[in-house]
């Protein structure tokens, strides 16, 4: 399909709706948004995805697509406008149809530049692909048709062959449960990815026979419980173990005992007097490879053991422990080109890699942490300020209130006495008015506040609920607890 191929019904109706203003950013608009990821290949719309939100705006190209019929970027437009490309695609009679131009260049010359177009339209796509993962980080395509996803995973498996994905990430699609096509761009490796032996992790010497053992292997061969399959097999595991206990304790890691879990475990019990204890019985076997402060679990087992085919049921798989990084590999297996003894340098190198990976998360945890803590504390001071703030305002304003409680007693005294004087000393209430005067000029004395020189006022403890107010989300018990 070119750019200035005509477009179909659907198509220029979502791109008139798109001039018209429509964003297709509403619930009701999901099903034209796979038209418009059409219209965008072609340059006709642009389309952005912002905080979750879609947004689809028309471009110059489509508002000509709309004013003349056609593309802007069609080979027989002319500088005169679309006159002569209309008339062209114009019906008309066979008698007014020009005569066909000779084909340039041999059949296979004409093939060659055919594919040429299709391979450099398939990079554009698959360059843009990678621009929009590397700042969206993950693409969706509401409820594409076949055709559209078949174009999709063209363009995708374009980018994987031609080493277009950013170093250290791969991409990834799926159809989610209501139809949408997620593309994400991961961190690390894909899961399926091959393994192979490898000058960055040379290969570890297999012993042919099981002489001085690691003692972490002597007691994994004297255990029956462990590793329960065929002699041949469970040999073979064991010079397995024995030569990444052996590489990893000339690379200066220590090998530890991994015990069986308990939910393998059947509970001991006592019968007729007999006491029975608890017993296992595992396929697999597995020893603990401790890094520096950092120690995996390395398990060893058959992939297939109930298999009919002999091939098949000879082939083993190790297993390290599940990481917290997406995509890292932490399986390996027996295939035609290798067999698990060719990867062993490979797992010791991932094991290598994670140990580095989790110091480095630890020192940055640590700095978190130790970032954290130090907001915590000066949250902890501003909130300590302000509910000192808080005491000290709550006390002027009791001041300032008792003041003007006394400058007012103290004018209604004057009022009173005033009121007083007006009478006859020997008139009925007016000793008992002078006693309640008397008091009450006692009672506004004692609310003056500027009897004596006002101070600070005493800073009380504070309790962590008084603290809690101030400290916008933080908990006052520390920097780690919740509110």
């Amino acid at each position: 399909m070119r750019r200035w191929d005509p477009l179909n019904k659907r198509q220029l109706d979502v791109l008139r709706r798109i001039g018209e203003g429509n964003a297709l950013s509403q619930p009701a608009d999901v099903p034209l948004r796979t038209s418009a990821r059409a219209l965008q290949s072609r340059g006709l719309v642009d389309v952005s995805r912002h905080d979750g939100r879609w947004r689809a705006t028309i471009t110059d190209a489509g508002r000509f697509y709309l004013k003349h019929g056609q593309h802007p970027d069609h080979p027989a437009r002319t500088d005169d406008g679309p006159a002569a490309v209309m008339q062209q695609s114009s019906p008309r009679t066979q008698a007014d149809k020009p005569p066909a131009a000779e084909p340039q260049g041999t059949p296979r010359e004409q093939r060659l530049d055919h594919k040429t177009s299709i391979s450099e339209k398939r990079r554009a796509q698959a360059k843009e692909l990678i621009e929009r993962l590397v700042s969206e980080r993950r693409v969706i395509i509401s409820t594409p048709d076949e055709e559209t996803v078949t174009e999709w995973r063209c363009t995708i498996n374009y980018a994987k062959r031609h080493h277009l994905e950013p170093p250290g990430r791969w991409i990834e699609k799926r159809k989610e449960w209501n139809g949408d096509l997620v593309i994400e761009l991961l961190t690390g490796h894909p899961p399926n990815k091959r393994a192979h032996p490898s000058a960055d992790a040379p290969s570890v010497p297999v012993p042919s026979q099981l002489r001085a053992p690691h003692p972490v292997i002597a007691r994994l061969r004297d255990d029956e419980h462990l590793l329960v399959m065929p002699r041949a097999r469970r040999r073979r595991c064991l010079l397995i173990l024995q030569a990444l206990a052996a590489e990893a304790k000339r690379r200066g890691h220590t090998v530890h005992d991994e015990p069986v879990a308990e939910h393998h475990q059947s509970r001991p019990y006592t019968y007729l007097g007999e006491h029975y204890p608890s017993r296992y019985s595992r396929r697999n076997g597995a020893i603990r490879i401790a890094i520096g402060k950092f120690s995996y679990t390395v398990t060893i087992a058959e992939e297939s053991p109930q298999s009919t085919d002999p091939a098949k049921a000879e082939r083993l798989f190790i297993e390290i422990t599940l990481y917290r990084s997406h995509g890292r590999q932490c399986r390996w297996a027996d295939r035609k080109r290798w067999k698990v003894e060719d990867l062993l340098g490979i797992i010791l190198k991932e094991l290598e890699e994670r140990a580095a990976e989790d110091a480095q998360r630890e020192v940055e945890e640590e700095r978190a942490k130790a970032e954290r803590r130090q907001r915590w504390e000066l949250a902890m001071a501003e909130a300590r300020r302000k509910a000192h703030e808080a005491h000290n305002a709550a006390a002027l304003c009791e001041q300032t209130s008792n003041w003007c409680k006394s400058q007012e007693i103290n004018a209604y005294c004057q009022a009173l006495g005033e009121r007083i004087d007006r009478e006859p000393s020997d008139a009925p209430g007016v000793r008992e008015a002078r006693e309640w005067l008397s008091w009450a000029r006692a009672y506004a004395t004692s609310l003056d506040p500027l009897g004596t020189l006002p101070s600070h006022p005493e800073q009380a403890e504070l309790r962590p609920e008084d603290l809690k107010p101030y400290l916008n989300g933080w908990s006052p018990h520390g920097p780690d607890e919740r509110h």
